[in-house]
């Protein structure tokens, strides 16, 4: 039942795609470059000021990379889950993807570990992160390289993995 409740959304989902050019493009900008853009972000926000955001710019990249290398690679062969292009035929691909399996998903654990330890840090900048990560882990779902519970499942382990640098962090620095 719950397979068939995730192909249902992540089908709806992938419905929005090949319709117009222009979702198409901000579909796949908001899936394939998101990262990047994060990493970017974190970068300046180091080179603008070390002192003030030095730690807290090591602290959002560890989580980001902890929690998609160290968790969810390893993660992803207790779950064989193959990408939903290849099983429904019904999907839209629109996105490069990359030989791996889609549970859970790179992506989410990445943007959410990154977007929970800024909230933790700064609400305002927390909630406009969380938005933007929320919208390029759904991009993924409709660009046809994600089933929608990989998301999800990848969010809570970026969420996860984030206050747990958090706590780390603070016991670390008293």
């Amino acid at each position: 039942m719950i397979v068939e409740i995730d192909n249902s959304i992540t089908l709806f989902l992938n419905g929005f795609t090949g319709n117009y050019f222009f979702l198409d493009s901000l579909f796949f900008f908001l899936a394939s470059v998101t990262p990047f853009v994060f990493v970017i972000f974190l970068l300046f926000l180091f080179i603008n000021n070390r002192k003030k955001n030095g730690l807290f710019v090591v602290e959002s990249l560890f989580a980001g990379l902890f929690s998609k290398y160290a968790v969810v690679e390893p993660l992803r062969h207790f779950f064989p889950r193959i990408r939903p292009f290849q099983v429904l035929e019904e999907v839209n691909l629109i996105l490069p993807y990359k030989e791996s399996f889609s549970m859970p998903s790179g992506h989410a654990s990445f943007l959410f570990a990154i977007s929970v330890v800024v909230y933790l840090h700064n609400k305002k900048a927390g909630i406009a992160v969380l938005a933007i990560s929320f919208l390029s882990v759904l991009s993924r779902v409709i660009c046809g390289t994600h089933y929608f519970l990989d998301i999800i499942a990848g969010a809570l382990i970026g969420l996860v993995v984030a206050i747990l640098t958090n706590e780390v962090m603070k016991k670390l620095n008293n």
